[in-house]
């Protein structure tokens, strides 16, 4: 049996749907699992143990080319696709451009979303076989996890975003790092203040606030991780404004990240991937949510703080909001602290939608 799992994008959708490896695995030990993603996220999963092989995609250079080459590319891809004979595809996306890959790949049974959860309804076009989610397949990995349990009935899942394992070669560049850091034998927190949109971020006062004053509050060496020449600007006057008790980390590839990760005693950040990465290597993490929902797209499990400001607007998915600064100002930096400490105690804390009150202490 070969499978192809279609999830191009995001970053943390794509880690959200790593438990569907586990649950194909389990229900088939000898199944044999392909991905489809882009390429700047395929080196997450290459050398994955349970999966046999990445094909990528470079939608976006492909476009820059012009349409015809973009044409080009992608019809290369689908052959690459097809030639692999898959039994089966599983349609995680949801939208136009994963369709258009779901219709052409071959296989005679192609697995996605119905009507009502797909993101765009060409997509209806390609799959054969559509599953209609229930109110308890609310969390983006149980979106995935439904269209696994609609091929695969027999499989059983696994809570966490794992299995995420760490490569030998980056968990030994990120070693000799935190030695040349002085960090070896200091514990620390990773601090990523980037996200894709700019109401999902927490405010830069806010920020600065935590980093000055997290070795103080938890013992920890704050780390500033960023992902854009625009964040490391923010994150540069971060570690300016702590005065040499903040350390501006090297950016590096995805799998030095997941080591830098896990190695982390905790994780602190928006609604971006660096944090599903955490969660599936196993670090604690704390989470703020704005426009989007902590309990659909925060992490699972009791290791796992998700921070939903206390505003009736929120979630509203908006990427502009004239209620930006009081949305980011209603989980005050208090709340991010409470929730890093109880998470070093060792404190049974079940991530979730926090009340009013649990967000503003």
């Amino acid at each position: 049996m070969k499978v192809l799992i279609v999830k191009a994008s995001a970053l943390g959708d794509v880690v959200h749907a790593l438990p569907v490896l586990a649950w194909l695995k389990s229900a088939d030990p000898a199944v044999e699992i392909d991905w489809l993603v882009e390429d700047g996220f395929a080196s997450l999963l290459d050398g994955h143990p349970l999966v046999r092989k990445v094909h990528r995609l470079a939608t976006r250079s492909w476009r820059q080319q012009g349409w015809l080459a973009a044409i080009r590319e992608g019809w290369q891809a689908v052959e690459r696709i097809r030639r692999e004979n898959y039994d089966v595809v599983l349609d995680l996306q949801g939208n136009s451009k994963s369709g258009l890959f779901v219709l052409l790949s071959g296989a005679s049974r192609r697995y996605g979303f119905d009507r009502q959860g797909v993101r765009e309804w060409p997509n209806l076009l390609a799959t054969n076989r559509r599953v209609r989610l229930t109110a308890a397949e609310h969390h983006i990995s149980e979106r995935s996890l439904a269209i696994a349990r609609a091929a695969f009935p027999l499989g059983q899942e696994h809570l966490t975003a794992g299995p995420l394992p760490i490569r030998p070669e980056a968990a030994a560049q990120i070693d000799t790092l935190l030695a040349d850091f002085g960090l070896s034998a200091r514990r620390f927190a990773v601090l990523h203040y980037g996200t894709t949109w700019t109401t999902k971020l927490w405010p830069t006062a806010n920020w600065q606030t935590l980093v000055c004053g997290l070795e103080a509050e938890t013992g920890l060496v704050p780390v500033l991780t960023w992902g854009s020449n625009e964040e490391r600007g923010v994150v540069e006057q971060l570690a300016v404004a702590a005065g040499g008790r903040a350390l501006l980390w090297p950016r590096g590839t995805l799998p030095e990240l997941a080591a830098l990760l896990a190695r982390a005693d905790i994780v602190v950040g928006g609604d971006t991937g660096p944090i599903h990465i955490a969660a599936a290597v196993g670090t604690p993490t704390v989470s703020m949510y704005r426009v989007t929902d902590g309990c659909r797209n925060g992490p699972r499990g009791e290791r796992h703080v998700c921070l939903q400001t206390p505003l009736d607007c929120s979630p509203c998915l908006l990427k502009h909001c004239e209620k930006d600064l009081e949305c980011g100002l209603s989980i005050p930096v208090t709340a991010v602290l409470h929730a890093m400490q109880a998470l070093l105690a060792g404190e049974e804390t079940a991530s979730g939608r926090p009340s009013s009150s649990a967000a503003g202490k």
